[in-house]
């Protein structure tokens, strides 16, 4: 009977294509992340050259989406696509199911800058209007007209009489920002006796400038006699701007 060569019944597999190696029909090699099948024996000849290789299966996966060192693989709504790297300290930022990732970039949030003043000794007496309290005041400039500014502060106080008291507010300039707190004391029987006390103030501010501010405490003493604000304690103010 005689012999008829099938010559292969199969492809050959022949790994990473090299242009050293001579390949024989029906051979197989990948490059690039595609593979390609001899159809032309041959040496030397790239893949790309269509007289001695046929495309086999195109890549089309990672590596031919990712190009650049730094790059990101995601999918969008049809398919696997490369977001390039960012600029050096933006992070990465999901918008949610059915949105694509983004490069973000980290907010200049936080403290920029605190202003503080206190003093030992303030006294006002009766007055028919609110009246500034010595040394209980700071100036602040914001850096930006968004920022906000957090005003604090605490006042140390004695009440030299029976049924005496007062009101404090702290302002911005000629604005009250934060309305009279009642500070009105009674005391038993309508005695003389002496009283101590503090009171703490905190308020946040929208200034909507980058110019300088005062913010200060107005005092407005309640009867005849004197209230003095000063005690074991110092009383104080701070001013403190923060990005938000």
């Amino acid at each position: 009977m005689a012999e008829i060569n099938l010559g292969a019944i199969k492809f050959n597999w022949k790994g990473a294509y090299n242009n050293s190696t001579a390949y024989v029909v029906d051979d197989v090699v990948s490059s690039g992340g595609s593979s390609y099948v001899c159809i032309l024996a041959s040496q030397g000849n790239a893949v790309t050259n269509g007289t001695y290789w046929n495309l086999m299966a195109q890549g089309g996966g990672a590596s031919s989406t990712l190009t650049t060192q730094g790059d990101l693989l995601y999918r969008d709504g049809s398919g696997l696509q490369r977001l390039g790297a960012g600029t050096s300290g933006q992070f990465l930022k999901t918008q949610g199911s059915g949105a694509n990732p983004v490069w973000g970039t980290v907010s200049s949030g936080g403290l920029k800058q605190i202003v503080f003043a206190q003093t030992a000794s303030a006294q006002i007496s009766s007055s028919s209007s609110y009246t500034d309290l010595t040394g209980i005041s700071v100036n602040i400039t914001p850096s930006s007209s968004s920022n906000k500014v957090l005003v604090m502060a605490c006042i140390q106080y004695n009440i030299l009489s029976s049924n005496r008291g007062f009101q404090a507010r702290i302002m911005r300039d000629s604005t009250a920002i934060q309305e009279p707190n009642n500070q009105k004391e009674n005391y038993v029987n309508g005695t003389g006796a002496e009283s101590h006390g503090r009171s703490s103030y905190m308020f946040l501010d929208t200034p909507n400038t980058t110019s300088q501010i005062t913010y200060k405490m107005q005092v407005y003493a309640d009867g005849n006699q004197p209230v003095t604000f000063n005690n074991s304690c110092y009383s104080y103010i701070y001013a403190m701007e923060v990005a938000v």
